[in-house]
Formats: structure tokens, C-alpha cells, sequence
């Protein structure tokens, strides 16, 4: 039974709304945690943030509540009071929208630690959990977590957390912000994003693996790309428009697939799927998205074409649910990302969670349990991923879908080959926005060597590519060596966080006007005409070809 079906059978029928624990509670566990795991963990790792809904106003109505909350009565109500009471790692209750929650054996397999949870123990967190997560996030734990309907009349009014001096700065800084339409360049939003953002949100966005090597390589390898302009061919026209996997686009920019949208702004990935209908552009949709997938799907405008980006679940049937909702819910095509095979360490995140939880003085390493490590948010909510994925997981996709297939984090020229053999409709050459292995190649050079090396398998698979592009200059040197289309993924949760939808839709506005621009300087009127001895690179590092005219 899932907590909902149950918690309406206990709102309906139980005088005393009280579930006997029994000791078989934690083996069940084992069977449901991979699933729950990303629905529950991000708000335990929160806990104790102030929530952004609390800086955007909008009219966004929570899908969070329960139908039967209006007809509890003192009988079947747990008392505040008595919430109150369990706010210790062996008796931990917290109070979700209306209904008393037993947490007290999930913080035994809690992945990102116990303590954010245990510090708002025994107190109402609804406000923040419904600000961040999706209305189904609850639905797959079981029954006897859910004791029953909180007495409304003895809640207390509702907390209001005394702001930091850090708080108090961003607040500030927010109120100095330009207005969405004075932001000039992709980079203007970062900027405004590190200062307005809380600490939390722009660690997560911001992080990279380990010395970030790779994060600093992916825009400095496109530095070393310089066009070969050609002149007097009548550019003026400048048409950005063009397909992706047949699918008609306005430009080849696609918002790439980005979890927790929400620690920016409430709408969360809404914001960025009407900012994406507005544009005319391909949204992909993270399995970790903040948002519901059908809450995302809903906003969409018209047959606007969304993918659904995967990252598969230990339990194979969870991810053959999700592909086949994506499936009935109109997605255009299925992304795999394959260049997880680990969860790396990302640095910044998980520096900010050890800065917010730091380890007690007294702890002995040797005598640790999981239940006090800290843990960054994307250590967190990959706790369900299987990172031991080979190619007949391609054909489990296949079997559940008849969409075509993309395959995100190809990184050399050999598996885009393997891709062609195994019947893969597309490739996103990515190294995971430098996120995985740390001095993995920028993307931008393994396009190059694709082109060089194998221009026929342009032919036969489409090229896609992401990874530290922040122009429309960036995007054309892509283009002009054969990609399809660029991915980004930080920009747009920068602009989020900073604007909402306004600042999603200005990205991609300034990212038209910089890609037509650089387009008819070089001598193209459209992304057809863009050809790979438009593009060179230089430095002594990259070997220069004879020819890129085939």
C-alpha cells in the first residue's frame, strides 16, 4: 500500500491513528529505499534552509494536500504536544502537511545523514517540503510511516526562521539586481546567481568533481577554437531554425537535464519548460527533477517536444514505470545517461554540507556509522541510480519504448561507433558538465577529433554535444564541426534561481541573438550553411588536420 492509499485508510477508519512498529519494518525497507530515496532525501538534506518561496511570490498552488484532512476529529488527531516529544535518533517524528511521520528507522538509511533531519525533529516542516518537492514524492513509502492527522488546533503558528548575516547579504544583493532585461551576456546570470542564491542551492549547481579540472577545461577548450569567417555571401537573413531527431526547432539549443530546480525557485523545472515552449526549444527532463513529471508535462505548450533523461534504478521496474510514463505522457525522445559509473565527489557541494554539519570534535572515525557522515546533495539523491550499467541496457530501453534513444556522456570516437552498432538514434558528447571524471576530455575536442578522424558518422548517428558553452559564438563552433545542437544545463538553473521564467527565457533570447550575429559574420545564413572550415583550432596541443572539408 502506498503512505497516501494508507494515510486515508487511517484518516477514514483508525479511532487512534497508531501503527504498531514491528521489527520486520526495517528488512522492508531494503525493497522500497531505492525508490524513495530521491523522493524523501533532498528535503532531510534541507531542512533548516530558508525556503526560496519565501523570495519569488507567485500563485503556485502546492498539490500537497490531503482530501480527508478536513474531516479528522480530536479522536483519531495526534496532539502537537506529542510530536513534540520524539526528537531524538531513536524516536524521530516530524509533521508533513497535515499528517505525523515516523522517521525514526530512515535515519538508519538515510544516504545523505541523519543530523538535517534530527534538527527539525518533532517540529512541522510542510512548508518546506512542499516547496521543494513534487506532489508524488510520498507515495511509494509505506503505510506505517504515516501515524495519523496532526490536531490542527494545537499546531502553533508557523516558525519564522531569524535570517543569518549570510541570508541578510543575499536579500540585499537580490534587491540590487539588474532587471532581467539588462542582463547582457549568459555569464551575467551566474554572477547574480552566486551572490542571490542560498549557500546550499549554488553549491549544488555549481560543483564539479574532485580539482574540477575538467569543469575549467570544458570552457577553456572553446576558447581555443577561432573562426575562418567568409565573406560577401549575402547574410543578412540569419535564420537560426533547423530539427533535432526530426523534430522542429527554433534554434539547436537544448536545456539540458538538471535536477532540483526548486532550490532556485518554487516553480522549479516549470519555470524552465514554459520558458522552453515560449522559445521553441527541446527541453530535457531529469529523473531528479524537483518538479512531478506529469506536473512538468502539464505546463508544456501545445506538442512542445520534451525528452526524458534517465538514469536507471536499481529496481528495473521503477524504470520502466517512469520510461513508459514519459512514453504516455508525449515525450519525444528517451536520454541514457551513461557516464556515471561512480558518484563522484563534488567538491563544493559536499564542502557546504560538512560547513553546515560539521563533524563533533569527539567523533571517532573508527567507531563511525553512515548515520553521522554528511553527505552533499548529489551524493544523496543518486543513492537509487545503478551505476553498473553495460549495453544490454540499452535494449531493456528498447524494450519499453518505442522513442528514440540518446545516449548522454559518449567521450570518445570508439563508443560513438558502438553507439551506431547498437542502434542509438543519437549521442550527447558530455563529460557531465565536469561533474564525473575529473580530467575527462572537454567535449568540444572530442567533437573535433570525431570530425576529423570519422566525419562519416555524422552521417549516421546525430551529434549533440554539452559542456562549458556560454555564448552563441560557443554554440556555432559546435554547429560548424557537425554537432546538431548544444546542451546547457547551469545557465538555465542560474537564471532560475536569479529571475524564474523571465530569466530562462532572456537566456535563451540572448543566446539567438549572439548564434545569428556570429552566424552572419562568418559568412552563414543558415545552421545548413555552417561548415566544418569555418572552425580551426589553435594551440600546440591540438593537432592541426590537412583538410576539414570532408
Amino acid at each position: 500500500m502506498s503512505l497516501l492509499g494508507g494515510c486515508e485508510a487511517l484518516l477514514s477508519n483508525s479511532p487512534t491513528c497508531q501503527i504498531p512498529l514491528t521489527q520486520s519494518r526495517r528488512d522492508r525497507h531494503r525493497a522500497w529505499k531505492s525508490g524513495f530515496n530521491h523522493a524523501f532525501v533532498t528535503t532531510a538534506l534541507l531542512l533548516g534552509v530558508v525556503s526560496v518561496s519565501t523570495v519569488f511570490k507567485t500563485s503556485y498552488t502546492s498539490k500537497f494536500t490531503n482530501p480527508n484532512a478536513e474531516d479528522t476529529t480530536e479522536n483519531n488527531a495526534i496532539p502537537f504536544c506529542e510530536v513534540q516529544k520524539h526528537t531524538s535518533a531513536d524516536d524521530c517524528w516530524v509533521v508533513i502537511n497535515g499528517l505525523v511521520y515516523d522517521m525514526t528507522d530512515f535515519l538508519q538509511l538515510h544516504p545523505g545523514g541523519a543530523n538535517a533531519i534530527l534538527a527539525k525533529a518533532g517540529r512541522d516542516v510542510s512548508r518546506l517540503f512542499t516547496s521543494l518537492h513534487a506532489p508524488t514524492a510520498l507515495d511509494t513509502l509505506p503505510s506505517e510511516y504515516c501515524l495519523g492527522p496532526v490536531d490542527p488546533a494545537t499546531l502553533p503558528e508557523e516558525e519564522v526562521n531569524e535570517m543569518t548575516e549570510d541570508d541578510i547579504e543575499r536579500v540585499d544583493a537580490r534587491e540590487s539586481m539588474p532587471h532581467v532585461n539588462d542582463m547582457l551576456l549568459v555569464g551575467d546570470f551566474e554572477h547574480w546567481a552566486e551572490q542571490v542564491l542560498s549557500r546550499v542551492a549554488w553549491a549544488y549547481y555549481r560543483s564539479a568533481s574532485d580539482h574540477e579540472i575538467s569543469f575549467h577545461e570544458n570552457s577553456d577548450a572553446l576558447k581555443r577554437y577561432f573562426f575562418r569567417p567568409r565573406i560577401l555571401r549575402g547574410t543578412l537573413r540569419g535564420a537560426t531554425n533547423t530539427s533535432i531527431l526530426g523534430i522542429p526547432v527554433s534554434m539547436p539549443v537544448m536545456i539540458s537535464p538538471a535536477a532540483m530546480a526548486k532550490l532556485g525557485h518554487p516553480l522549479g523545472e516549470v519555470n524552465l519548460t514554459r520558458a522552453a515552449g515560449s522559445e521553441g526549444i527541446i527541453q530535457m527532463i531529469s529523473t531528479d527533477a524537483s518538479c512531478g513529471l506529469e506536473e512538468i508535462f502539464e505546463a508544456k505548450k501545445g506538442d512542445q517536444p520534451l525528452f526524458y533523461q534517465v538514469y536507471l534504478n536499481k529496481d528495473r521496474k521503477q524504470s520502466q514505470v517512469k520510461i513508459q510514463m514519459a512514453d504516455r505522457l508525449g515525450a519525444k525522445a528517451i536520454v541514457l545517461t551513461v557516464d556515471v559509473m561512480r558518484q563522484s565527489k563534488r567538491t563544493l557541494d559536499v564542502r557546504e554540507k560538512h560547513l553546515a554539519n560539521p563533524t563533533p570534535k569527539d567523533f571517532d572515525a573508527q567507531k563511525s556509522s553512515s548515520i553521522f557522515e554528511a553527505k552533499g546533495i548529489s551524493e544523496s539523491i543518486a543513492g537509487s541510480h545503478d551505476f553498473n550499467l553495460s549495453w544490454k541496457d540499452v535494449d531493456f530501453i528498447r524494450e519499453n519504448t518505442q522513442l528514440p534513444i540518446i545516449l548522454k556522456g559518449v567521450q570518445c570516437v570508439e563508443d560513438v561507433q558502438l553507439c551506431v552498432d547498437h542502434g542509438v538514434q543519437g549521442v550527447i558528447l558530455s563529460n557531465h558538465g565536469g561533474r564525473q571524471a575529473d580530467c575527462a576530455p572537454a567535449p568540444i575536442d572530442v567533437l573535433y577529433e570525431l570530425r576529423v578522424s570519422r566525419p562519416d558518422l555524422f552521417e549516421q548517428i546525430e551529434i549533440m554535444v554539452d559542456g562549458g558553452f556560454r555564448s552563441g559564438a560557443d554554440v556555432v563552433k559546435a554547429l560548424a564541426l557537425g554537432a546538431k545542437a548544444v546542451g546547457m544545463g547551469r545557465p538555465f538553473l542560474y537564471a532560475n534561481g536569479t529571475h524564474g521564467e523571465e530569466g530562462v527565457s532572456r537566456v535563451l533570447q540572448i543566446l539567438r541573438q549572439e548564434i545569428t550575429n556570429t552566424m552572419s559574420n562568418i559568412g552563414a545564413s543558415t545552421v545548413e550553411d555552417l561548415k566544418p572550415e569555418m572552425v580551426r583550432p589553435r594551440g600546440p596541443w591540438v593537432t592541426q588536420p590537412d583538410s576539414l572539408s570532408k
